[in-house]
């Protein structure tokens, strides 16, 4: 790991945890808790990045952002015009984490594409994560022309360093844009690539079973959505996408079961309250009479 990406990785929010969880092609995104490479223990951090006067300034922005993402928006905007080299592509990186945390999806774009651009070209892992977070915020600015061409970038990037999860977040989020701009047959080949990539990453397959049940293709909708729920059992985005394939397939009891499921596991989430929505919509399950003594037929 460049000293570079572990200084990025070090200290405050994933960026790369979904902006749009309302976009087109996902109404409930699950969390993307797997959207990061994880980051460097202690050990590595003391090992590559000694506590210095840059990673103390990014350790002090980045832990403003949960409590006044403002403040650390101000830091990172006075670091960066006053800092050259490595400590301005880290001041980029505040900038745009804070950015994203106050919905300036315009500023974390810009932030995030300038660290990108003067990350050095050999540091090609950085530079996928820098233009996956620019992709992502472009497209939750709702630029998807743009974000498609950063996530482009990204994907390259990501190729480069052989960074596979990068690339399959890139895809997915490439996807995305592609569905906003009404180009579903590369979406879905985005799509395939991601899966392809990370072929344990359930949402990938998530999106995919999303997309091909918008294309009428429900054989393959429900394959996409047995394996989402194989990987991610307890996910109840997975189990609202379920219930939705199995409703119009004609198995409104699978339907039930489904949606049921995310109450359960999820109470009082916005899923569960979808959910609960959906059953109400549901025809009730029907009566099964138990015959009485009399009307049981003799043997």
């Amino acid at each position: 790991m460049s000293l570079l990406l572990a200084l990025a990785l070090q200290v405050g929010p994933n960026p790369l945890g979904g902006a749009m969880p309302n976009d087109d092609l996902v109404r409930d995104r699950p969390p993307r808790a797997d959207a990061a490479a994880p980051p460097p223990s202690a050990a590595d951090v003391a090992a590559e990045a000694p506590l210095n006067a840059t990673s103390a300034w990014l350790q002090g922005c980045l832990s403003q952002l949960e409590e006044d993402p403002a403040r650390a928006h101000a830091m990172a905007q006075i670091r960066r015009a006053e800092s050259t080299g490595t400590d301005r592509v880290l001041a980029n990186h505040c900038l745009g984490t804070a950015a994203s945390e106050l919905g300036l999806w315009d500023d974390a774009r810009t932030a995030f594409a300038a660290a990108r651009a003067e990350t050095p070209a050999a540091e090609s892992r950085t530079r996928a994560r820098f233009g996956a977070l620019a992709g992502n915020a472009a497209l939750a600015g709702g630029d998807a022309a743009g974000a498609e061409r950063l996530l482009i970038e990204a994907e390259a990037d990501a190729r480069a360093a052989r960074a596979s999860l990068l690339e399959a977040i890139a895809a997915t989020d490439r996807a995305r844009a592609l569905v906003t701009l009404g180009r579903t047959d590369q979406a879905l080949a985005a799509l395939d690539n991601a899966t392809t990539l990370v072929p344990d990453r359930a949402e990938g397959w998530l999106l995919k079973a999303t997309l091909l049940r918008r294309l009428e293709r429900l054989p393959e909708a429900q394959t996409a959505i047995e394996r989402a729920a194989t990987l991610a059992p307890s996910n109840p985005a997975v189990g609202l996408e379920a219930g939705v394939i199995a409703v119009l397939t004609g198995r409104d009891a699978a339907a039930r079961a489904s949606w049921q499921s995310v109450i359960d596991l999820a109470p009082g989430t916005p899923e569960a309250a979808t959910a609960t929505g959906y059953l109400a919509q549901l025809a009730p399950a029907p009566d099964i009479a138990v015959p009485t003594p009399e009307e049981t037929p003799p043997p």
